[in-house]
Order: structure tokens, then sequence, then C-alpha cells
């Protein structure tokens, strides 16, 4: 009592203390959950657009429930490229103020096959009616929210159709471009020039230092803009079967193929049991005891394991081979016995006609002018058989044509009906006509193999539950040791090897050419995750992966390291030109080349469009130059791509006058038809994306 006295005085002290203490636990999780900072709620946003999760998660399952056989992540990264497009052409939309009409939206519906050929939709005449099509939802009302959404899709699909007519109609050519891509190609200059290489200057001359590479970058920023990186060193320890379980399963193999005897509990009996020798039921005896289930076609001996296709193919019937390794299985296989001619190969000319399945639309002629044709062909190769090749590739309505008409090896009931029975039916050499739902076949077999039939019992080589330990202790006791060690050094002494330079982008779903391992990337992106760390992750169907980060790139400016190889080079250029230029002494080529310690050179009718100097490749720059000179008068010198050059024009030919540029423009208009792809592209480029994906997938 004395006791809940004392804490009734001292209650007030109690609670603050409580207070305080709860007060310390939230703001230390806030602290070390990164501060103040809220999680989004939105996965992106485009200029100040969001996108939101719960319409984007939706949008992001509807594309995984299409059967598409896309993973999440590419789902994911759809949804996004989808949304962000839509986002920066609704603005455009709104810009310029475009709208469209019930009946533009309607003709965009009815471009859907489920719509524009629905049955439901059409009248009698077989015509798109849009008084049916309208009942039909408003008898339907449960269907109008899919409709809502098509409606929705096909408004935005109409409005970028104007916008690209507008895109289109603003990117004309002129017939003066036309001309100058005419005159690019046509008109001719031939030069006399001193070439000296940057390969004359040894690249140990001149150095390029970070702060130059990085100086580089920032001038061209956004071609060298990085997005947030990890990169990451990797070990697999695969959980696979080892010796001693590979033994094991020869040897349960191998107590398959005698009979046993067996004590029966129930009538207190010994019982034979048979085995795979002697057992008269042989297709449920392989069922019973074998991972693969009994199959009782016929195999052609270049369908049987490489290794053992001798073996096999001649086992005696009722024998038995093995147990033999095929793939990750061990295997016995009794020979069932042997059937000629389960494969054919065969050579044919379709000759086919409007009307025929799959007809090619090209094809005009009639049935009757089809098999009018095809008896005139039949009569050709059955009075010089060796014109078959020839006579298919000039005749042949079909792809196997561009063979001669081979169709290679097939098996029975491979082929349609009337032609499947023709080349099995008859002996090899056999010439004839036959008619399908194709048209009609000049068919010639070519060739025919035998098959064998086989019941395998086949057991799959796996890890033993003591061999699965043995992995994860081994994993186990490697990461341990790595986060304390060397990651290298301990993999070293285990006898593994690291697999290193692992590059991570935050949507990434693959690491090191394993499938589906967003779990790591999620993990090496943890604002918790510090270089140096080491998880170990369990992978199905491998076994484990240890993972270590090793680097964190930031948004910005690509890694020095990264942008060396694509900068080096052209900064040193850039150095040589000066060393080079300090060489050309003189105001004549000869003096120049002399001083240089090259020699003068000439080429003739040369174009800007296909502008090669002998030995140096395309070099527009120089040539371009020699047209833009005065007769015999010597250039500066010149930075090209390979070289530094001074030319000097000798001649120019100029482009005979023409009337017609037509093609010429027709190609610069080719070129136009892509602008609007281009104008989303440039949109994106410019745009201000934040890309909160990470957060959620």
């Amino acid at each position: 009592m004395a006791v809940l006295s004392k804490i009734r005085q001292r209650s007030l002290l109690l609670i603050l203390v409580i207070g305080f203490c709860l007060l310390a636990f939230v703001v230390g999780d806030v602290l070390n959950s990164g501060g103040f900072q809220s999680t989004p709620r939105d996965v992106g946003s485009v200029n100040g657009d969001e996108i939101a999760y719960d319409d984007f998660r939706t949008k992001v399952d509807n594309v995984e429930k299409s059967g598409q056989g896309i993973t999440s992540s590419q789902a994911v990264s759809r949804v996004w490229e989808q949304e962000v497009t839509i986002s920066l052409m609704n603005a455009e939309f709104d810009k310029l103020g475009l709208r469209v009409s019930e009946a533009q939206v309607m003709d965009v519906l009815k471009q859907s096959q489920d719509i524009g050929q629905n049955p439901s939709f059409l009248n009698e005449a077989g015509i798109f009616d849009n008084a049916k099509f309208s009942a039909f939802f408003n008898e339907n009302p449960a269907l109008k929210q899919q409709l809502t959404a098509r409606i929705k899709e096909a408004t935005l699909n109409a409005k970028f159709q104007m916008y690209s007519a507008l895109v289109k109609a603003g990117t004309f050519t002129t017939t003066a471009e036309a001309k100058m891509q005419y005159e690019m190609g046509a008109n001719k200059v031939t030069l006399d020039f001193v070439a000296v290489p940057y390969s004359s200057i040894k690249d140990s001359d001149v150095k390029v230092s970070d702060d130059e590479i990085v100086a580089f970058m920032r001038k061209n920023q956004k071609k060298y803009k990085a997005e947030e990186t990890r990169e990451l060193q990797m070990v697999m320890i695969e959980e696979k079967a080892s010796i001693e379980d590979e033994a094991q399963v020869k040897a349960e193999l191998m107590q398959l193929l005698n009979g046993k005897v067996e004590y029966v509990k129930e009538t207190q009996k010994n019982d034979t049991v048979k085995g795979f020798r002697t057992t008269k039921n042989t297709a449920e005896f392989v069922n019973m005891n074998s991972d693969v289930s009994y199959d009782s076609s016929y195999v052609a001996k270049k369908d049987l394991p490489a290794d053992v296709a001798e073996q096999l193919y001649n086992l005696p019937q009722g024998e038995i081979y093995g147990p033999y390794r095929f793939n990750d299985y061990l295997a016995l296989s009794k020979s069932m016995g042997r059937e000629s001619g389960v494969n054919a190969k065969a050579s044919h000319i379709l000759i086919s006609y409007t009307g025929a399945m799959r007809a090619n639309p090209a094809v005009t002629r009639t049935k009757e002018e089809a098999q009018l044709k095809a008896n005139e062909i039949l009569a050709q190769v059955q009075a010089n058989p060796a014109s078959f090749a020839m006579l298919a590739q000039v005749n042949s309505d079909d792809s196997s044509k561009q063979q001669g008409g081979d169709l290679g090896f097939f098996s029975k009931g491979q082929m349609t009906g009337k032609f499947n029975d023709f080349v099995f039916n008859n002996s090899i050499g056999k010439i004839g006509l036959v008619e399908t739902e194709f048209g009609f076949h000049i068919i010639n077999v070519t060739d025919k193999q035998d098959g064998i039939r086989l019941a395998t019992i086949a057991r799959k080589i796996e890890a033993s539950e003591s061999t699965a330990d043995k992995v994860y202790n081994q994993a186990v006791t490697f990461e341990m040791d790595a986060n304390e060690k060397d990651f290298a050094a301990v993999a070293k002494a285990s006898g593994l090897t690291v697999i290193p330079g692992i590059k991570l982008s935050a949507m990434d779903e693959n690491i090191g050419g394993i499938q589906s391992q967003r779990q790591i990337v999620k993990w090496a992106f943890d604002k918790k995750t510090s270089v140096g760390d080491v998880k170990r992750y369990e992978v199905p169907n491998l076994g484990n992966v240890i993972v270590k980060l090793v680097k964190v790139n930031e948004e910005g400016l690509m890694a020095i390291d990264q942008a060396r190889p694509m900068i080096e080079n052209r900064l040193k250029n850039q150095k040589k030109v000066e060393l080079i230029k300090a060489k050309l002494k003189g105001t004549t080529l000869d003096a120049m080349a002399q001083s240089a310690g090259v020699t003068v050179q000439n080429a003739v009718d040369v174009s800007i469009e296909n502008a090669v100097l002998p030995g140096f490749g395309q070099e527009q720059r120089a040539v371009a130059t020699a047209f833009a000179l005065a007769p015999n008068k010597v250039s500066a010198p010149i930075e090209g791509a390979s070289a530094v050059f001074v030319v000097m024009q000798k001649s120019v030919a100029k482009a005979p006058a023409i009337t017609d540029y037509s093609p010429y423009l027709a190609v610069l208009q080719g070129q136009n038809a892509a602008a609007p792809g281009r104008v989303i592209t440039a949109l994106k480029e410019n745009a201000d994306i934040k890309d909160n994906r990470p957060v959620f997938y």
C-alpha cells in the first residue's frame, strides 16, 4: 500500500517521464527515416502534372493481365512511358486549343475490329450503325464504364492525329531544298590537299585532366546527364546437385530395373514386385516411377539425345539402355519397337487463287486458272524432275519458294490432311498434285525417316536436403565474412568468382544476368544501404546470391570514369590540332607538306554527299571548304574527323540543270514523316519529369 501511495503522489512526474520517452522514440524514428520528408503519394509528375498512383496501378494491372507475357517491371515501364507521353501531349493540345467532334472520336473507335466489325453494331447491309452501337450500351449499362474508358482513349488518339497533321504541315519541303539535295550529290570538286593525321602525335604527348573532362561535360550537360545509379559486386553460390546426389538417383534407377520381394503387412506374406525389365504394363510402370510421363510417339534418330542416339536407335525391342545422362536427368530407356516413315521430307509448289486460305492479296487468279496452271507445272516436273526447285522459285505462292519449295522434315499430322496423306502414303520420289484449302500443290516426296518408340524412366538430378543445407551454410558464412573482410579476398578463399561492375538504375529488375530481382535493386537504392554493405538473397531455382554495394552515383553529370572513354579522344584531338597547326609552315601546299613530313595528295570529283578523301574516309568539312574556295587558293588548317587538312580547289564541275526535283523532294518529305515522333522526344528532353516509381515498385 505504501508503494501505491508513493506512485499516486508522483503521478504527474511519471506521466511526464513516459511522455518524454514516447516523444524521444517518435523523433528518433523520424530522424532515422530521413527527417521530416513525407513519402510521395504520386508515382511522379510531368511539368507539375501529377500521375496518381491508384490510376497508374490499375493500368499496370490491366497490362499484366493482357496476356502479353511481360514482367511486372516491364508493365510499369510501359505504362510510365504512356503516361508521360499523354501528359506532354495533353499540355500541347490545350495550348493549341485542339478539340475533336463526336464523329472524329467515333471514326477512331470504328478502327478497332471489336467495335467496327462487331456484328452487334452492324446493320443488315453489314455497315456500322451508330444507332445500334448506342442502343447496345444503353441496354447494357454495366459495360458503359468500359466504353467511357475507350472513348477517352479514342479522343486522345483523334487529337494526336490532328496534332500530327499540323506538325507535318508545318514541316513542308521546298523545291529549293530539293535542289540543294540534288546539288550536294551532283556537284563535284577536284582538290589537292595536305593531311596530317591525329595518330601522328602520340596520345602520351597530350594529357587530358579530370577537370577538363568535367568542364567539357558542363558545356554539354544534356548530352552527358546521368541518372542515379548503383554499382555492385556479386557472388553466386548455386544450389546444384552434388556427385553424391547423382549417385543416389542412379542407385534408385538401378533398383527399378529388376523385380524385388517385399513383405506385405496386410497379408503377412512376401510379394514379388516386377521391375522395369519384366513388367507387363510398361506405360503404367513409367508413369508411376518417372518424373516425365510415358510418350507413345515414334522418334526419329535425329531427335534423340545426340550423345546416345546411336545406342537408343539400334536398341532391340524389349532391351533396356542406361542409366544415361540427358540434360538434368538420369534415364533408363526400353525399346518398344520401330516404325518406318514416321517423318517425311517433301518439296512443293503452291498455286494459290483468290479466296484460298491465307492467299496473298496480290494473287488475282481464279480457282479454275490456278488448277490449269498447276496441271501445266505438274507436266513439266514429271517430264524433268530436276527442274522442280527452279519451277518452285519462279511459280510458287509459298515462302518456301526461296528454298526451291523444300519444306524439310515433318511428322504425321503436322501438315493439312490431304497434303499429309499424299506424302505419308507414297514412296520417296513420288510426284503428284493435291488440292487443299490453300490451293493446288505439286508435291515431291524427297525422303523419309524411320522412328523408334521408347519407354523412358527419367529422374531429375536435384540437390538433396543435405546438399541444400551445405550451400545455405556456405552462403551464410560468406555473407558474414564479407561484411567484415575484403569481398574479393573472401570469394577467392572460398573458390568463388566475383562478378564485378554491375551497374543498376532505380527501375531495373535484372541483375548480372539473373531475371526478376527487384528486391536486390531496391536494397541497393535504399537510403539505409551504405557503400560497403553486403547482403545475401535466396533466388529460386538458382541458390544464393551475395551482393556488395561498391559505389553510389548520384543524379547529375556522368562519372568521370564513365565519361572519359567518350570524351578523352575528342579533347586529345583538339590539343593535337594546335600541335599540328604549328608544323604546317609556309604559304603553299608543297611547303606545308614538307614542313609536316607528309606529301600533297589529290582527290578527283568528290561531292559533299559522298565526301571521301583517299586514305581518310568521309571528311565533309574539308570537302565543303574546297567547294567554297576560289580556284588555286590555299585554305586555313581545317579540323577534320581523322586529321588536320589544308585544301586547295583545282576545279568544280557544276551539276547539270534539271527541271524535275521530285525524287529528291520525296526523300526529304519521307524524313519529315517522322516529325511528330521527334517532337515527343524533344518535349521529354525539355520537360521537368519527377519519377517516384522506385518508392512504389
